[in-house]
């Protein structure tokens, strides 16, 4: 059965972007450090790479998000998800009304105005029917942004939180835990590399 695993990378002070992030500054000032680890030629970094894109059935993001990545400085042919590693997943996008147009037409993408859970809902689906056609159990990954895995976290939604914590402190930018009600987490691994420690925790709905 697939899980749904909240996966993001975050500062020692718990931002996920730095300050005033936008469509053409996606990650802010300072943000690029974050995902540092993804461009890494440390074989650990490359392993949990290629492993969380393995097993990718479909991946949700927010709008925000999708604005970056599909606009003219974000993903192509050499940069996106799993930064050029294995698989192109479906993609569920949580928006309030979907975009007139898609640049990065060579992805599948799927717009849900009716929320968070059924857009999760829509990306278990997708992950289904891909676990069913690779013949391995394909999990549904929230790649973001912050604001997206924070509301899915406290909607009770996410089994597994993956955290690759860059050794920056941003100071400033989209924080990841505003707000959020104390919780408990089970430490499941810690991968510490040259760029970055990669964090995993079950969550218990």
């Amino acid at each position: 059965m697939s899980r749904i695993i909240a996966d993001i990378s975050v500062s020692l002070d718990g931002f996920v972007t730095g300050p005033d992030p936008g469509p053409d500054n996606g990650l802010g000032t300072g943000g690029e450090a974050l995902h540092t680890w993804a461009f890494s030629d440390d074989p650990d970094d490359r392993r949990v790479l290629r492993e969380g894109t393995a097993r990718s059935g479909a991946v949700v993001l927010g709008r925000h998000l999708f604005d970056v990545v599909d606009g003219p400085k974000g993903w192509d042919d050499t940069s996106g998800y799993g930064a050029g590693e294995v698989g192109k997943p479906a993609f569920v996008v949580v928006t309030s009304s979907p975009p007139e147009s898609v640049r990065t037409t060579n992805l599948d993408w799927t717009f849900v105005t009716t929320g968070l859970r059924d857009a999760v809902a829509a990306a278990q689906e997708r992950a289904a029917a891909a676990s069913s056609h690779s013949g391995k159990d394909l999990d549904v990954i929230l790649m973001g942004g912050g604001s997206t895995i924070g509301s899915a976290l406290e909607a009770g939604l996410v089994d597994t939180l993956t955290l690759h914590l860059a050794p920056i402190v941003l100071g400033a930018g989209t924080p990841l835990f505003a707000g959020a009600a104390p919780r408990t987490l089970v430490q499941r691994s810690v991968s510490p590399t040259s760029t970055c420690t990669h964090l995993t925790y079950d969550v218990f709905r």
